[in-house]
C-alpha cells in the first residue's frame, strides 16, 4: 500500500529523535520516498549526515536557503509530498502549529502545506498533560491534524507516563493508515465512543462500565479502510484509535456539542455508552455527609444524541448507526429503539454480566436494518469492527 508514495518527515527536537533513523529505515524498506526536514534542535540529537544517509536524498533545514528557494521553493517542498509526518512533534513545535507561527523552516512547512499532516508528540509526562499543551492538541485536532501516540513509558528524564513517543512501526500503520487507498476514501465518518461521566460533585459522578474497546476497533477498521474518521470519545478505558481525529469530552452534553460540531459526515456510528441522565443542579463542592441522612438526587434527560441526528431534516448522514446494549429481549428492544429513534442501522448486543461483553474482548451481535435481521457469531470486536465497516463500505457503493 505505502510503496510509492511520498511522504514529507519533518524531525523536531527532542531525545525522541533518534527513533526518526528507524522510522526512516522503516518506510525505505516500504518503497517510501522520505524527504527530511530537521530543526535546528534535532540536530542536537541526530546529524543530517545520518538522516540523509538513511533517506537517501538531501536534508533540508534552512529557510533561507535561496538556491533551494529558486529551484523548488518552499512552498512547493510543503506541498510535493503525500503526507507531512512531524516525528517526534515537541510541545514547542505543537505550540507553534497550533497557533499559526512561521519563524523556521519546519513551521513554515505546517502552514504553507495543502496535505494531510501526522503528528507523533514526544515530550515529558508533564509537559503533555499541562493544559496548555493539551489545548493545543485540541486546536491541532480540530483543525483536522492526525496524531499518532503518545505512549505510556519510561522517559529519558526518569519520569513514567505518557508523553513517550510512539515505536517507528506503529507510526508506519498510522502513516499506511492516513494514506490509505481503500474504499472508503474521502468518505467523513464519526464515529462516538466510550461512556460518559456525569458528575454529582467536584470528585463523585454517575458512569457505566464501558471500556469504548468497540468504538476504537471501529474507527481503525474505517481508517484502514480509508475513511477520514472523526472520533468523539468519553473517558474511555481503551486506546485511541491510531489515524483517527480525536476529540475528547465527559459528559453527555458535552459529546452532543462535539457531535454538532463535527457534522456534516456521511455515516455516524454512535457506538458511545451515553448516560441518559445527568444530576440536576451537581453540587459544585464535595457533598458531605450529613446526620440527617442520604442527600436526595434528582435526575434530568440527558439529549438524546442519536435521535437528533436521525431526525435531521438537514445535512442528515447517509447512514446512522446506533448501538443497542440491552440485558433482556435483546432483539425486541434493539427493533424497537431503531424505530424509535430512526436510525438506520442498530448493532444490537446482550450485556449481561455474564456474557463479559462489556470491557471484554469479544462481542455478540445482531446487525438490525430496514431489511430484516443479521446475526453475527461472537467474534473479536477488532473482527465485528471490521465486518462493520466492510457493510458500511458496500452501503455507500
Amino acid at each position: 500500500m505505502l510503496a510509492g508514495k511520498h511522504v514529507l518527515l519533518i524531525v523536531s527536537g527532542g531525545i525522541a529523535a533518534f527513533k526518526a533513523l528507524d522510522l526512516i529505515r522503516r518506510l525505505r524498506e516500504r518503497s517510501v520516498q522520505v524527504t527530511p526536514v530537521l530543526t535546528r534542535a534535532a540536530e542536537e540529537f541526530v546529524t543530517p549526515l545520518s538522516v540523509s544517509a538513511l533517506a537517501g536524498t538531501k536534508v533540508y533545514r534552512d529557510l533561507f536557503d535561496l538556491t533551494d528557494e529558486a529551484e523548488m521553493g518552499h512552498i512547493e517542498l510543503s506541498r510535493a509530498a503525500d503526507l507531512v509526518v512531524v516525528a517526534p512533534a515537541t510541545a514547542d513545535l505543537m505550540a507553534k502549529m497550533a497557533s499559526g507561527l512561521a519563524n523556521d523552516l519546519a513551521s513554515t512547512l505546517l502552514l504553507a502545506t495543502d496535505k494531510r499532516v501526522l503528528i507523533a508528540p514526544a515530550m515529558n509526562v508533564r509537559m503533555w498533560e499541562h493544559p496548555a499543551t493539551q489545548r493545543n492538541l485540541t486546536t491541532l485536532q480540530g483543525d483536522g491534524i492526525l496524531t499518532v501516540g503518545p505512549n505510556d513509558g519510561d522517559m529519558a528524564c526518569g519520569e513514567f507516563g505518557p508523553g513517550r513517543m510512539s515505536e517507528p512501526l506503529e507510526i508506519v500503520e498510522a502513516i499506511s493508515a492516513a494514506l490509505g487507498d481503500g474504499p472508503l476514501k474521502g468518505r467523513r465518518i464519526l464515529v462516538t465512543s466510550g461512556p460518559t461521566h456525569e458528575p454529582i460533585d467536584p470528585v463523585r459522578y454517575i458512569a457505566n462500565r464501558s471500556s469504548g474497546a468497540q468504538g476504537t476497533a471501529i474507527a481503525e477498521a474505517l481508517v484502514a479502510l480509508g475513511a477520514e474518521v472523526q472520533f468523539i470519545t468519553g473517558p474511555a478505558s481503551a486506546p485511541m484509535p491510531r489515524g483517527a481525529q480525536i476529540v475528547k469530552v465527559n459528559s453527555a452534553r458535552e459529546m452532543k456539542d462535539a457531535v454538532d460540531a463535527a457534522l456534516p459526515a456521511e455515516v455516524a456510528i454512535f457506538a458511545a455508552a451515553v448516560a441518559d441522565w445527568h444530576v440536576a443542579g451537581a453540587s459544585d463542592s464535595k457533598i458531605k455527609k450529613d446526620k440527617d441522612g442520604l442527600p436526595t438526587l434528582q435526575f434530568a434527560e440527558n439529549p438524546d444524541i442519536l435521535a437528533g441526528v436521525s431526525q435531521m431534516k438537514k445535512g442528515r448522514p447517509k447512514l446512522v448507526v446506533g448501538f443497542a446494549a440491552e440485558t433482556d429481549d435483546v432483539i425486541a428492544n434493539a427493533t424497537s429503539k431503531r424505530q424509535r429513534k430512526g436510525c438506520d442501522w442498530i448493532v444490537a448486543n446482550d450485556v449481561s454480566p455474564e456474557t463479559g461483553i462489556m470491557g471484554g474482548a469479544e462481542n455478540d451481535v445482531t446487525l438490525i436494518h430496514g431489511d430484516g435481521s443479521e446475526d453475527w457469531p461472537r467474534m473479536s470486536k477488532t473482527a465485528v469492527a471490521q465486518r462493520l465497516a466492510a457493510r458500511i463500505a458496500e452501503a455507500l457503493k
